[in-house]
């Protein structure tokens, strides 16, 4: 694995949407027609996660299935070993078997392992709008929910919009001891930009979406800024580990978030993706060592 602090590099490169032609086309005419309505639809479509198979518990023996009540909905998870708790957050269209190669070292090492799904997500209750849908805040809320019922958070490994999701359930007052951050998002307005871009929307209706998705989630975009959160307030002591060849992010979320933290270090990888990371022994074995102290 190619390790580097490569602190002082910046990138904003996110990734590419692409949807299908008759989609582009409704959506076109809509949005010529009726650009209320444009919006409206664009909002859905952000929200909305892909189909995905079900998902069953993770396969490692010891396991307790266990639910956590939240405001009447039921966040599914499952808990291994005893000792200081590592809980384990999946990213956006995920869900906690991802991180599954894990579970089996971290009880080795005497920690006590919790992983749950959020909202929506893998065998959990469907969040506030129906099944297919979340966000980031409500991804935040199920991890504070699961540490409320379990316990103080020794450490949190987060992949993906995982990331995001930990900052701010620590920016709301969750207590975490470290933080393991896995090819992590850095902000959410530059894909919402691309997004936009890939639908062909304009400028004003681009701002238009921006406004439908601050008013459900009940927060402005730069509130999912992770960089700037670790700027305005003290993070814990966090390992940031992207991959260059990521997909989803090219390595730009990691390194925007290391280089705005002074609690963070940065490990790059390459030829890894966005999943295939979560399985890389050299990787696994960074985690467990930031993660033991």
């Amino acid at each position: 694995m190619d390790i580097a602090d490569v602190r002082s590099e910046k990138s904003t490169t996110v990734r590419t949407f692409s949807f299908p032609r008759p989609l582009l086309t409704s959506f076109a005419v809509l949005n010529r027609v009726a650009p209320g309505l444009a919006a409206r639809w664009a909002e859905q479509l952000w929200f909305t996660m892909p189909k995905r198979a079900g998902t069953r518990p993770i396969a490692v023996p010891g396991g307790e299935a266990f639910t956590v009540d939240v405001r009447g909905r039921a966040i599914a998870g499952q808990t291994w070993g005893t000792g200081p708790i590592v809980y384990l957050v999946h990213g956006w269209a995920g869900h906690s078997g991802h991180l599954a190669s894990l579970v089996a070292p971290l009880i080795e090492r005497g920690h006590r392992v919790v992983a749950f799904d959020a909202f929506s997500h893998g065998r959990s209750a469907p969040g506030a709008y129906g099944p297919r849908s979340t966000s980031i805040p409500e991804m935040a809320a199920a991890l504070t929910a699961v540490a409320t019922a379990y316990g103080p958070a020794h450490a949190v490994i987060a992949h993906s919009m995982g990331g995001v999701s930990t900052a701010l359930a620590i920016r709301d007052g969750l207590s975490v001891g470290r933080i393991a951050m896995i090819v992590p998002m850095a902000e959410a307005a530059p894909f919402v930009r691309a997004f936009a871009t890939g639908l062909g929307m304009s400028d004003a209706l681009h701002r238009r979406l921006v406004t439908r998705i601050e008013r459900r989630v009940g927060a402005p975009m730069s509130d999912f800024d992770v960089p700037a959160l670790g700027r305005r307030m003290t993070m814990p002591p966090t390992l940031v580990v992207d991959d260059r060849d990521d997909a989803s992010t090219a390595g730009a979320g990691g390194v925007q978030i290391a280089a705005a933290w002074p609690s963070a270090t940065l490990r790059m990888t390459a030829g890894l993706g966005h999943h295939r990371i979560l399985r890389d022994p050299d990787v696994i074995a960074d985690v467990l060592d930031f993660v033991k102290w």
